[in-house]
């Protein structure tokens, strides 16, 4: 007789867990889709402790990139028009995200308004001294390929991770 009654006891565990079902996918998307832009900004230049110096890129040293994947990322999961599906965006409207992400080769050439400030020792752009034809640098005279930074592979890594460790916890709360 227990038997029969653990049996009925599960059935209505997997009634209301069917029930919960779009609750529970919603919510593990979207803190899914946080870790993920979490982990693409942690990889997203300036990094701490890379020891790479101030010739990473005058738009990498802003911050700027890093910020942007809060901004342009659709956090909240959005239901398909038949409502089978939920999805988020990880996005970064930079335009050169693409460059920083995948690498990208580096041709000698001049860049008018380009200059190392004396003070700091980091890359600057003055418009001012673009414009005026008065300074500049030449670059890639060093660096032949500039290696990428692969954010959006280790963003990818870690919403999968933080899907998978999520679903299980909440398979486990629902069978309880």
């Amino acid at each position: 007789m227990s038997y029969t009654v653990s049996l009925q006891q599960r059935i209505q565990q997997l009634k209301k867990a069917q029930a919960d079902l779009p609750s529970v996918l919603y919510r593990v998307q979207k803190k899914a889709t946080l870790r993920a832009i979490e982990a693409a900004q942690d990889a997203t230049p300036p990094k701490a402790d890379t020891g790479r110096g101030p010739y990473i890129g005058a738009n990498t040293i802003t911050g700027q990139l890093k910020a942007h994947w809060a901004s342009d990322s659709q956090l909240e999961p959005e239901a398909s028009a038949d409502g089978t599906q939920l999805s988020t965006v990880l996005a970064n409207d930079m335009e050169y995200a693409s460059y920083v992400d995948q690498g990208h080769p580096m041709d000698r050439h001049f860049v008018p308004g380009l200059y190392i400030n004396p003070y700091s020792g980091l890359l600057e752009y003055d418009p001012k001294m673009a414009a005026q034809k008065t300074g500049g640098l030449v670059v890639g005279t060093k660096t032949r390929y500039v290696k990428g930074e692969f954010m959006v592979d280790k963003a990818r890594e870690a919403y999968e991770k933080a899907c998978l460790a999520m679903l299980d916890d909440e398979i486990r709360r629902l069978l309880e």
